[in-house]
């Protein structure tokens, strides 16, 4: 049989698989394309640079006769997607190789025809090319050099802080900023961002029932009109909400942060446009700590009467240089470890010159505050700092108390090798009957891989201690104070540090050796994180309460010592809290009332008891 092969532009059978070769120029029209973008087509040969121009071979043929720009366009001429389905599904026609390389098509009648060829190119989009070919300049490297790990005196928490675009590295102090209202008393990171942290105090509010509803219930009576209040404590969303509730209540307020890396600052710029006298931004220097201290407290025309303290500082400055102004002092509010440890020496020394409100000691306090949310709030700390998994790793938590059993708990069920540190034989105990092992800390120093201090004490991991972990141990701290961890001794000549993002550091040995180290020792969970706002909810309204107690008692209730939250008002917090759950408490019959000797409406436990 005769073999017969003729042009497939000659064959009328299959006119519609014709096609031309267009040029670049000519296809330009069709595909919508620059014409530098259709000049980068063609893939870089052997993979080398993409702006390279192609080898001659692998050049498209110049364009023949009839290719112009008008069979280019012509509706016969550029059916690609036809061409391709007829060669993979014509049941008429049969695929053979041509002998010159290229593919043939066999009829049935035995007409060899010769298959259209397509020129192979590779679409690559303008703002592709353009995007892949660029070089990072100078200033964009800085930019993403300082999203990914800012310095930690203008970092921002990774709890959904809002940052502006500029890298202005003013320090705020040396600003002149005004609110809206024409105000400049107040220091802040930018007064700008007070638009997002209102949104972040209203979502704030939405889980604080209890203050709600104390700033709903007593925003008549007004029991705290004429009160005169400093604080010094976190500035969060939630303490933002605290303080708007005593000013609701009636009270004047002038704030500084307790923490200088807690400070959410578009939320101290919300406060700041609100009217509140605040002098906070997040990475503070020790010097500027002390200078938003004295600001709040050191000026014309007013004078506290009432001292709301977190840790302690405020109330140790006044002591310090202003001591006259205890005389119109009322009371002082404390809610942490560290801040009471200090008042409770100065009521020994016979140097507490006022009443004093031990908060931290109060059952809802001690067991939402201290236990419930440090058990969420560690691993988010941790999670967000180093990314790492916990499932068999060996940590020790150094103290268990109400923060450190939190922290065991939560470590334990993320099946973490748990060990105890503690001075205490009955609390000591307690970790053993919670299935961890107590230890000494030389004891695990080398082989554990995290290290968390819970204690409130100074110096529970010294030199000693770094110098002896295994390499990429983290060391924090889940106490109020930076003291815990001797971080003072890691700034010598020979230790490197290397700050790898926001609140992260390595601590590098001459050996290579490095310790990893968050928060520069400081609370771990309000530095690099955030803590649950319902459970603070439950520890601001306990101060508001204490704030409340304190100012309108009458004189002689309350001596110059340090007093625990009555009972009374505990429960009353606890109750507040309750309808959030849909919880329905039982009532006592006057039956059982009088068989235990109890009121019916409580207090129901006395102040021996332990929860």
């Amino acid at each position: 049989m005769s073999v017969q092969v003729v042009s497939a532009a000659a064959t009328a059978k299959v006119p519609e698989v014709e096609l031309k070769d267009l040029s670049p120029s000519e296809a330009e029209p069709q595909l919508g394309l620059s014409t530098s973008a259709v000049s980068a087509m063609a893939p870089p040969a052997g993979g080398g640079d993409p702006e390279a121009p192609a080898p001659a071979a692998e050049r498209p043929p110049a364009p023949g006769p009839g290719s112009g720009p008008a069979a280019a366009l012509s509706p016969a001429a550029g059916k690609v997607p036809q061409a391709s389905a007829m060669k993979r599904s014509d049941p008429h026609h049969q695929h053979q190789r041509h002998r010159d390389g290229g593919e043939a098509l066999v009829s049935p009648d035995g007409t060899v025809t010769e298959a259209p060829r397509t020129v192979k190119k590779q679409i690559q989009f303008a703002d592709q090319k353009q995007e892949f070919n660029k070089r990072p300049t100078k200033i964009g490297r800085r930019s993403l050099s300082r999203s990914i790990s800012q310095s930690s005196t203008d970092s921002y928490s990774s709890a959904a802080s809002y940052t502006d675009s500029s890298d202005d590295e003013t320090s705020p102090r040396d600003k002149q900023q005004k609110n809206s209202k024409g105000s400049s008393d107040f220091c802040v990171k930018n007064i700008k961002q007070a638009e997002f942290g209102r949104r972040e105090i209203e979502i704030a509010e939405q889980e604080m029932p209890a203050l709600m509803a104390l700033r709903k219930r007593a925003q008549g009576e007004k029991p705290l009109a004429g009160a005169k209040i400093v604080g010094c404590t976190h500035i969060t969303a939630q303490t933002a909400v605290l303080m708007e509730t005593l000013g609701a209540l009636g009270a004047q307020c002038r704030w500084a942060a307790c923490n200088i890396y807690s400070t959410l600052n578009e939320v101290a710029a919300a406060l700041a446009e609100s009217g509140f006298p605040v002098f906070a931004w997040k990475g503070e220097s020790e010097d500027d700590f002390w200078w938003c201290i004295d600001r709040c407290v050191n000026v014309e025309g007013w004078q506290p009467n009432m001292i709301l303290d977190d840790g302690g500082d405020l109330t140790h400055w006044i002591y310090k240089k202003y001591p006259n102004m205890f005389k119109k002092i009322k009371g002082i509010v404390e809610e942490s470890v560290t801040g009471v440890h200090r008042l409770y020496q100065l009521s020994k020394a016979g140097k507490l010159c006022v009443p004093a409100m031990n908060v931290n000691d109060s059952v809802t306090k001690q067991k939402f505050d201290n236990l419930y949310c440090c058990r969420e709030s560690i691993l988010d700390g941790l999670k967000r700092t180093t990314d790492m998994m916990f499932g068999g790793k060996q940590v020790v938590v150094c103290g268990y108390g109400e923060v450190g059993k939190g922290c065991c708990a939560a470590l334990k069920a993320m099946g973490s090798i748990v060990y105890v540190t503690e001075i205490d034989p009955i609390c000591a105990l307690q970790a053993c009957m919670d299935g961890f092992r107590l230890v000494k800390l030389n004891e695990v120093i080398r082989q554990v891989d995290i290290v968390i201090t819970c204690t409130g004490n100074k110096n529970v991991v010294t030199r000693e201690h770094l110098d002896r972990m295994k390499n990429s141990c983290i060391v924090c701290n889940m106490g109020h104070s930076n003291t815990e961890i001797d971080v003072a001794s890691l700034r010598t000549p020979e230790l490197t540090w290397e700050r790898v993002r926001s609140q992260v550091d390595h601590v590098i040995w001459p050996d290579g050796k490095r310790i990893v180290l968050l928060a520069e020792g400081r609370l771990l969970n309000l530095s690099c994180s955030t803590v649950p706002t319902f459970v603070l909810s439950i520890t601001a309204t306990t101060q508001a309460l204490a704030l409340i107690e304190l100012y309108n008692a009458p004189e002689g209730r309350y001596k110059q010592d340090v007093y625990l939250l009555p009972k009374k008002m505990d429960e009353y917090v606890a109750s507040l809290h309750l309808p959030t759950f849909d919880a329905h408490l039982t009532e006592l019959t006057d039956e059982q009332a009088k068989y235990l000797g109890l009121n019916k409406n409580g207090p129901f436990k006395p102040n021996y008891y332990r929860y």
